[in-house]
């Protein structure tokens, strides 16, 4: 088995076996990234076909500063976004220049809520509060890295993320409902 250092070496000199362990060690876990933002199943293949393609070019690139696995999440997340603008599916919300951002304290997840069913939440938000959720909650990117990725005001950024907690607070409300 070769460590990270080597198998990138033997990508970069284009060693097919070595590019196959190494889109073999990503690929699902990079999947689950694309699924966050992409519609399908499909989309989020074929976006992380192209993610591996540019990973692949760029390889020369990853100068071993960071994490390998952030390097390449940060190109598989950028690929979904090219995709998405690609689509035009991610439509600007009006810039609303007044939000209340506070976080309500009493906003809890049901211990029993399981991975998949916040995965099946989060696909179900509107693309807008889908990829700010995402790059925000989860990717961990600041509300002015997000504005300048998108091309949007910080605020449009920051409504967007309230308004997709409060769409996730009321669903989860619904889920408890039910199952009470």
């Amino acid at each position: 088995m070769m460590d990270e250092d080597e198998l990138i070496t033997q990508c970069v000199k284009g060693n097919p076996k070595a590019q196959h362990l190494l889109f073999e060690n990503y690929a699902p876990k990079m999947m689950s990234v694309a699924l966050r933002y992409m519609k399908n199943t499909q989309e989020a293949e074929d976006v992380l076909q192209d993610g591996f393609v540019k990973i692949f070019n760029k390889l020369t690139d990853y100068l071993g500063g960071g994490s390998f696995e952030g390097w390449i999440r940060r190109i598989i997340v950028n690929s979904c976004l090219d995709q998405i603008r690609k689509n035009k599916k991610f439509q600007k919300d009006i810039e609303m220049d007044s939000v209340d951002f506070k976080l309500e304290n009493n906003a809890h997840i049901e211990e029993g809520l399981m991975a998949d069913d916040l995965m099946i939440l989060i696909h179900k938000m509107p693309d807008g509060y889908k990829v700010v959720f995402n790059l925000f909650a989860i990717e961990g990117y600041s509300h002015s890295e997000i504005a300048e990725m998108l091309g949007v005001s910080e605020n449009t950024s920051k409504s967007q993320y309230s308004r997709a907690k409060d769409y996730m607070r009321k669903q989860l409300q619904t889920i408890n409902y039910a199952r009470n």
